[in-house]
């Protein structure tokens, strides 16, 4: 009965697998943590904040970000140019997921 059911199932169609996509990689989450307490945040302080990510790869995690609708990239035209980010409403949604992590880690981490 088990084995019909499995084989006819498929891990892509389920929530889970869309929300992994979302935030799988090895800086996704660690962006949006960095959003969620500090809401706008510009790019210069995000590189300062994940000290050992690479301009490259935090590039790319923020254009995938934005490109899931999971932040907003807010452009200044001005001298220096400035650009902020910050979490959409999508973004804001998964924060009680986020959030129900980091209480998971911090009632586990000495454990």
């Amino acid at each position: 009965m088990f084995k019909n059911y499995i084989e006819n199932a498929n891990f892509e169609d389920t929530g889970f697998s869309y929300t992994l996509s979302l935030i799988s990689g090895k800086y996704k989450m660690v962006v949006l943590y960095c959003l969620m307490e500090f809401h706008i945040v510009r790019y210069n302080e995000l590189k300062r904040y994940i000290k050992t990510i690479s301009h490259k790869t935090l590039s790319y995690t923020l254009k995938e970000l934005e490109k899931d609708s999971l932040i907003i990239r807010k452009e200044y035209h001005q001298i220096p140019p400035k650009v902020e980010y910050s979490l959409s409403k999508k973004g804001i949604s998964l924060m009680k997921i986020l959030d129900q992590l980091c209480i998971w880690g911090e009632e586990n981490k000495n454990n």
